[in-house]
Order: structure tokens, then C-alpha cells, then sequence
């Protein structure tokens, strides 16, 4: 912004300097519209350079502009060129009313002299600024030094004019520096680099207009250089002027001239540049698009566009390979089912996989698609391998029709634009899957979401019982799931379950097993009825291969007493003192059965706890966790565990479960959910039973 602030205000200071030097000018003019006198002559002509110096810079301002289509600038030189010999070929017309040039003067002559003065200056101000900047277009080397020593020359020459016409001993002067600034201008006219790089089609128009603009400057300094009506207007204007216009138009003459000789030599090659300049775009288009693009349908559109770019063919495909299948990804100019056709025969053809560019010459090949009629030909097929870390993702087929093969250079390019486009298909890939990654990553976001509400957010508290909970999913979200209802003041339902499978689809028959419990628990007593309910509820709504282990129990806080019912989940293991038993009542998993085999297969256990026991709810990601020799926790260390920490707080000995386990899988991965709920009754009971 800053930068953009500085420029503006650079470019109205010029307009400024320009608009003041005008006025000066004029208001001169006006007051002395003929000058004889030695001084007020110099006086005019100082005024005059110094409006042209500063009209140069800021045409400078407009011609810049117009460096990246140097024909357009061109054509601006070219139309100000044709105005200029309208106004000398129409100077009679224009000045018949005034009669003798020599003898008239007054107010009309004076304003038409200098509007038609002022015109040619600005003109050939313009189209000297304009030349300036193709002088400079394309230059390797500093060259600046040389067009400023050849300003100077003109300058010079001008100046020596007006001092001559003075001063008639110095004619002299005017005259070596007169061939001085033709010397070097045409030394100057040469700097015509940036003609090699247009296309052939920019050539042929600067052929064209080039050699109408030598034309029409060589007419204007000749018809300059004449006695004429305009000439006199000019030299009266000021002596000085009229040289500087001869010799611009004579500088437009000869670098125009040389432009359309070397554009005349250049256009047998142009052909040749166009493609290598067309190689260099495709090369800069795909390497932005592996950046910007990530659609890997619009790369591949992309791809095959280019690649007839880059090595002139006349029909192009983009095929991937994964897993050693093939898929047809895009095409230009040919259809898909041409194109799977011949890449299916031209791959039957060839051994895989195919490392380096491969190229088929051979006359009208015929390819026929199975169970098809037509017959598709080619004369030259070239097949290039997407290579990307030595690895083979697919082929890059580029055809000629007519009866032109590829030629070295061809193969080159499309090699190299092979090997972008190999990489560009890779990170589009790679973008692909991680906006899949991106996309699982906010599902499962949702699904930790749901189990942070599935499962409590506290234990229960009460005076008679110390509950404890542990969970470590082996996922980002895991399949098990653990609960506590509050039945009324004396009983506190608690259920621990285990879907079948893990991660995201765990979570959300979870959610569903969560409802179900909460619901029944308020309106079921019996767990075995609970659960038989759960049941018929799920199997209409779980999958063939899903089901949900479960355990659910209900516990008297005041009397100890427990009632639970399983339904093909891990044993109810209580300990007492040094004592463990597993309890097992039968039960097979919920959604395993649509008959009555569920409900004729599941009963309740009741039992009473004393004072300090332990009752522990797990699921089989503690048995089943495995070291490095997939040797399984199992049972006993569990209940090892149990017995040997039974006397800890019920927090510590949950903790030292979970450590055990840990550390006997520290080697090998964790494959399923860690869930451990554990209570301690703490009221004094002494009687046990069990049915």
C-alpha cells in the first residue's frame, strides 16, 4: 500500500512538472508568437526541451505499462505514425486560408501553429519513449548507457540546429551531430531481442505491421526533410523541433526496418519456439496446480490438456494403477471407451511393469474392442510411467494420428512433464486422503462426543458402598460401556457391556444399548427380565454380525444383597477376604437369538455380601491382553492381583489392576477396551447366600 502511495504520487508529480512546462510554453508563445530576437529565440527553445524532457519521462509512465504485449504497444506507435502523415499529407488543406506561410501571422495562425506543433511533439515524444522500452525489452546485458549516449547525440543535434540558425558559423556543428545521432541510431536500431520470444501468430502480425510502419516513417522524414506547409510550421515553432521530429521518424524508419527483417528471420524457427515455450507453460501450470488444485478429476483434465500441449499430439489419457488394476482417469480429445480399449491392448502388449518412456511407431495400428464394431487408429503412441519413489502409479498415453511420429525433443518434454505430473497426481492423492482422514477424524470426534455421555461422569457416592471405574478404549472410541441407576433409596442398578467390533460403529449401537437400559431399568426389577427385554428390542435393530455382551445386577446398599443376570459377558467376580469366586449364570449375548432360546437360556444369581467385599465387573480386554509371545493375561493373574491388594483402597487396587495389565502388554499393541467397575460394601453383614 505504502509502495502504491509512492508511485502515484510520483507519477502526478510528473503530470504537475508537465501540465506547468505546457502552460509556460504557451503563455510564451502567446506573448511573442514571433521571435527574432537571439535571445527570446533561445529563451522559446529552452522551453520547448524542457517540455519535451519532461513529456518523455512521463510517457515513460504509460509505456511501461505496456511491456507484456510488446504488439500492442506497437500498434500504439504504428496509429500515431499514421496520424502524423494524415496531418502532413492534409498540411495544405489546413493552412490554404492563411495563404502564404512566409507572410502570415495573428491570433488564428499562431493558435493552429502550435496546436499543430504541440501535436507533433507529444506524438513523436510518445513514439521515442515507446521505442526506448523495446529497446530495453528482453536485454541481458545493461544497454541503458548506449540509448542515453544516443538521447544526448539528439539532443545535441537539436540544440546545434537552433544555435546554427543563430549563429550561422556553427552550421557546421548542427551537421556532425546530425550524423552522429544517425550513426547511433543505427547501431541502436539492432536491440530487437524480444522478437524471439512471441509466438509464431505475434510474428506473422509484427511482420505485418512492422513493414507498414517503416513505410510510414520513412514517407514522414521524407515529407519532413521537403519544403512543405508543415515543415515551415515546425521550423517557425522552433528550428531546433524540427530536427528532433526528422530524426525520430528517420530512427522509426530504420528500427522498424530491422524489426521486420529479423521478425522474417525468425519465423522459419517460430514453430519450434512456440512448442518449447508451450512446454515451459505446461510445466509452470502443473506446478501450480500441485498446489492449488486438489480435485484429482481436475488434475487429471489438466494433465491430459497439457500433455497435447507439450509434445503436439493429437489425443492424450491419464490411466492409475493401484494394486495392479488399471482405471481410466481422464481424457482429451478421444473417447473413454477408444481410450480403455487401446490402453487395455497396448498393456496386453507390453511387458509390466513399464520403467522408462516406451514408443510404438507402426502404420495405421488398428484396435479393436471386444464385442465392438469400430476400429480406432493411430500412427505413433508414446506411454509414459508415473514414477513417484520408484514406484508405478499409473501411465501417461499421448497418440499422433496423422502420419507424423514423436520426435526426440517431443519425448524429452513429455518425460519431464511426465515426471510433474506423476508428483502433482501423488499429492493430490495425498491431499484426498488426508481430507478422509480429516473427515473420520470429525466423525470420531462426534463418537467421543456421544460415549463422554454414555458413560457417567462420576461414581455414585453413599456411606455403605465405594464404587470405582476405569476405562482405557484401544481406539479413539471404544465399544465398552458401564452404568449406575439409582432404583429408589436402598438399591443401585449397574450394568457393564461389550459390543461386538470396535471404533466409531461400537459407539453408536452404545448410545442405542445406553437408552435401552436406562429406560427398562426405571420399570423392570428382575435383571433377567431386563435383559430379555433388551433383547427383543435389539435384535431388530442390530446387524447380523453385531451383538452386545452385558452383565446387569442390582445392589442393596443397606442389606448387601446382590441380584444379577449375564447375558454372555465375563464372569461377576466377587472376593472376600483372601477368597475370589467367579460367578457364572448362564446367558448368551443379546441379538445372537430372535427365538426363545434367549429367554430359556438366561437366569438370575442373587447372593449377599459382607462386610468389605469386593465386587469386581471387567470386560475381556483385561484376561485377553497379550505380551509379545501373545500369551494372554488370563484369569489367574487377574484374580492374583485381586487377592494380593484386596486390603488397599478400592482406587489403589483399581490402579494396580490396570498397571499389571499394562505392563505385562508393554510390547504388543492394545487390541480391545480396558473396563474395570468396582464396589466395596462397607456395612457389617454376616450372612451369605447363594441361589
Amino acid at each position: 500500500m505504502f509502495k502504491l502511495d509512492i508511485e502515484n504520487s510520483t507519477q502526478k508529480r510528473k503530470l504537475e512538472y508537465l501540465i506547468l512546462a505546457l502552460i509556460i510554453l504557451l503563455l510564451y508563445k502567446f506573448l511573442y508568437p514571433t521571435i527574432d530576437d537571439t535571445i527570446f529565440s533561445i529563451i522559446n527553445d529552452l522551453f520547448i526541451y524542457i517540455t519535451i524532457a519532461v513529456g518523455f519521462y512521463y510517457a515513460a509512465e504509460f509505456t511501461s505499462t505496456k511491456l507484456s504485449n510488446p504488439i500492442s504497444l506497437v500498434l500504439n506507435v504504428g496509429i500515431l505514425t499514421a496520424i502524423l502523415f494524415f496531418l502532413t499529407s492534409l498540411s495544405s488543406v489546413l493552412f490554404d486560408s492563411f495563404g502564404n506561410i512566409d507572410e502570415v501571422s495573428g491570433l488564428g495562425y499562431t493558435i493552429i501553429s502550435v496546436i499543430v506543433s504541440l501535436i507533433f511533439i507529444s506524438f513523436t515524444t510518445y513514439i521515442l519513449s515507446a521505442i526506448r522500452e523495446l529497446f530495453f525489452l528482453r536485454q541481458k546485458r545493461p544497454t541503458e548507457k548506449y540509448f542515453n549516449i544516443m538521447l544526448a547525440a539528439i539532443a545535441v543535434a537539436s540544440i546545434s540546429a537552433t544555435l546554427a540558425y543563430i549563429f550561422k558559423e556553427l552550421q557546421f556543428v548542427e551537421k556532425t551531430f546530425y550524423v552522429v545521432s544517425i550513426v547511433l541510431i543505427v547501431l541502436n536500431s539492432f536491440r530487437v531481442s524480444w522478437i524471439a520470444f512471441l509466438t509464431k501468430r505475434q510474428k506473422l502480425f509484427l511482420l505485418f505491421l512492422s513493414s507498414i510502419m517503416s513505410v510510414l516513417f520513412s514517407l514522414n522524414a521524407i515529407l519532413l526533410s521537403e519544403t512543405n506547409i508543415i515543415e515551415q510550421v515546425l521550423f517557425n515553432f522552433s528550428t531546433g523541433v524540427d530536427v528532433f521530429i526528422r530524426l525520430v521518424m528517420l530512427y522509426g524508419n530504420i528500427y522498424f526496418g530491422i524489426v521486420f527483417i529479423t521478425t522474417l528471420f525468425h519465423l522459419p524457427t517460430a514453430g519450434a519456439f512456440d512448442q518449447k515455450s508451450e512446454e515451459v507453460s505446461s510445466l509452470i501450470d502443473l506446478s501450480k496446480l500441485m498446489t492449488q488444485v486438489l480435485d484429482f478429476k481436475e488434475l487429471g483434465d489438466s494433465i491430459t490438456l497439457a500433455t497435447n500441449n507439450v509434445c503436439n499430439s493429437d489425443s492424450s489419457w491419464l490411466v492409475t494403477e493401484e494394486d495392479s488394476e488399471h482405471e481410466l482417469v481422464s481424457v482429451s480429445n478421444i473417447g473413454y471407451v477408444e481410450a480403455d480399449g487401446i490402453t487395455r491392448e497396448i498393456l496386453n502388449e507390453i511387458e509390466l511393469p513399464i520403467n522408462k518412456l516406451i514408443t510404438l511407431n507402426k502404420k495405421a495400428v488398428k484396435v479393436k474392442i471386444k464385442d465392438d464394431t469400430r476400429t480406432f487408429m493411430f500412427h505413433s503412441l508414446v506411454v509414459v510411467p508415473l514414477k513417484v519413489h520408484k514406484k508405478n502409479n499409473g501411465y501417461l498415453f499421448a497418440v499422433k494420428r496423422q502420419k507424423y511420429y514423436f520426435d526426440v525433443d517431443e519425448k524429452k518434454a513429455l518425460g519431464a512433464f511426465a515426471d510433474y505430473a506423476a508428483v502433482a497426481l501423488e499429492n493430490a492423492k495425498l491431499i484426498k486422503e488426508s481430507i478422509y482422514k480429516e473427515r473420520l477424524e470429525s466423525e470420531l470426534d462426534a463418537a467421543r462426543d456421544i460415549q463422554s455421555r454414555i458413560l457417567p461422569d462420576e461414581t455414585p457416592q453413599c456411606d455403605e458402598l465405594d464404587v470405582e471405574a476405569l476405562f482405557v478404549p484401544a481406539f479413539e472410541v471404544g465399544g465398552d460401556y458401564y452404568d449406575f441407576f439409582e432404583l429408589d433409596d436402598d438399591k443401585l442398578g449397574f450394568v457393564i457391556a461389550d459390543v461386538s467390533g470396535k471404533g466409531i460403529s461400537a459407539s453408536y449401537i452404545m448410545a442405542e444399548v445406553k437408552g435401552i437400559f436406562e429406560s427398562l431399568s426405571r420399570v423392570i426389577e428382575s435383571p433377567k427380565e431386563l435383559l430379555i427385554k433388551a433383547n427383543d428390542i435389539l435384535k431388530h435393530s442390530l446387524g447380523k454380525k453385531d451383538f452386545v455382551t452385558a452383565l446387569y445386577g442390582v445392589i442393596n446398599i443397606k442389606s448387601g444383597k446382590v441380584v444379577f443376570a449375564r447375558a454372555g459377558h465375563m464372569p461377576l467376580v466377587v472376593c472376600s477376604g483372601k477368597d475370589i469366586k467367579s460367578l457364572k449364570p448362564r446367558g448368551i449375548g443379546l441379538g445372537l437369538d430372535s427365538s426363545e432360546i434367549f429367554s430359556t437360556h438366561i437366569d438370575n444369581m442373587e447372593f449377599q455380601l459382607n462386610n468389605n467385599d469386593i465386587l469386581i465387573l471387567y470386560t475381556d480386554g483385561v484376561t485377553e491382553s497379550q505380551n509379545s509371545n501373545d500369551e494372554d493375561f488370563g484369569e489367574e493373574r487377574f484374580y492374583e492381583t485381586i487377592v494380593n491388594n484386596c486390603n488397599e483402597e478400592l482406587s489403589l487396587l483399581t490402579n494396580k489392576i490396570f498397571r499389571k495389565v499394562i505392563l505385562f502388554s508393554q510390547d504388543k499393541e492394545q487390541h480391545d477396551d480396558i473396563t474395570l467397575v468396582l464396589f466395596k460394601w462397607k456395612n457389617n453383614n454376616k450372612m451369605i447366600g447363594e441361589v
